[in-house]
């Protein structure tokens, strides 16, 4: 007898092999949906569309803060990326460093979104710029009218709408806006030239920096799992751990084979070798106590800027089958 889920990702290289069948989760009729991601954490969060799906790890987090437990997640992470590279300010404005963004208006999709989480973690411990100290503004990046999946209301912080009919990109642009944080990249900005540059002029040289000395490699999404699915079939969640772990060795063993480069990067095998000269021979690892540090930090983070009403033992977000997991 198998289990029908359904499964909602973005389209990754390491969740590939799940989607093209390579792995199959024993006892799993597996169908997956290969969605916006934006789009999958609105559905999952707001209506549980999905047996399994993709998870903001912000929403996720605040959902949990509230006291909302009707979805569990596993220690997998489909995104991570570190985010000095994710603030933009206009080419001509009077912002250049940090701490000018104090007394500033800032766009930012979704305050609570994950992305915007570790930005102003790291600009209140590395800089000192405190949430409190700017004003932010939600709204869509591109299109007008963007509503956050969680809305919150943190103590002692203004968070104003966008107004009608506006994108938080056309509005940095114009002026009415200071800086933008998002984690994708404005359409209007060019590398080179353009209205808009980044904070950090030579971001990825401030990301290693950050990695060099935290040690700590931001989570971005987590894997969601609806609590029936579970109480159903408890073997679920460590099966689908199992399953996204194998279906990232598969991608990790791309990346330096050499017969054909598997990814339009011309010099991906420097940039596997560098990057595992940096961060070890995994560098995007899955389980609880691999991630213990990057994921206490973010807990942290969520409470200082007052979107969890306490701390939250890491144990606690992912389900108890999936804290020790044997090697693959």
């Amino acid at each position: 007898m198998t289990v029908s889920i359904t499964l909602a990702t973005g389209r990754y290289d390491r969740t590939a092999a799940l989607q093209d069948g390579r792995v199959r989760p024993e006892g799993i009729d597996l169908t997956c949906l290969a969605l916006n991601v934006e789009n999958i954490f609105w559905r999952m969060l707001r209506h549980r569309e999905f047996d399994v799906s993709e998870l903001s790890f912000g929403g996720y987090l605040v959902r949990r803060g509230r006291g909302v437990d009707d979805i569990a997640a596993i220690p997998v992470f489909l995104s991570r990326s570190f985010r000095h590279s994710s603030i933009y300010v206009r080419r001509d404005g009077e912002i250049v460093r940090p701490e000018d963004l104090r007394g500033r208006r800032v766009g930012v999709p979704e305050y609570q979104m994950t992305a915007a989480i570790w930005v102003r973690g790291i600009l209140a411990d590395d800089f000192g710029v405190l949430p409190g100290e700017i004003e932010w503004v939600e709204g869509g990046l591109e299109e007008p009218g963007r509503l956050p999946a969680e809305p919150v209301s943190p103590a002692g912080v203004k968070i104003v709408p966008a107004p009608d009919g506006r994108s938080l990109s056309e509005m940095l642009v114009a002026g009415d806006l200071d800086a933008l944080v998002t984690a994708r990249t404005p359409a209007v900005f060019r590398r080179r030239g353009g209205p808009l540059v980044r904070l950090f002029a030579e971001p990825w040289v401030q990301e290693r920096d950050y990695f060099r000395r935290t040690g700590v490699f931001p989570i971005m999404h987590t894997v969601g799992i609806r609590r029936e699915v579970i109480d159903a079939n408890p073997w679920i969640p460590q099966t689908l751990y199992r399953a996204f772990t194998e279906a990232k060795r598969l991608a990790q063993a791309d990346l330096v084979q050499t017969s054909a480069l598997p990814i339009t990067l011309p010099f991906l095998l420097e940039h596997t070798a560098s990057t595992e000269d940096l961060m070890g021979a995994d560098p995007w690892p899955y389980g609880l106590e691999e991630n213990r540090k990057t994921l206490e930090t973010f807990v942290r983070y969520a409470l200082e800027q007052d979107l969890i009403p306490a701390t939250m033992p890491i144990e606690d977000l992912f389900v108890p089958s999936t804290h020790l997991t044997p090697h693959i």
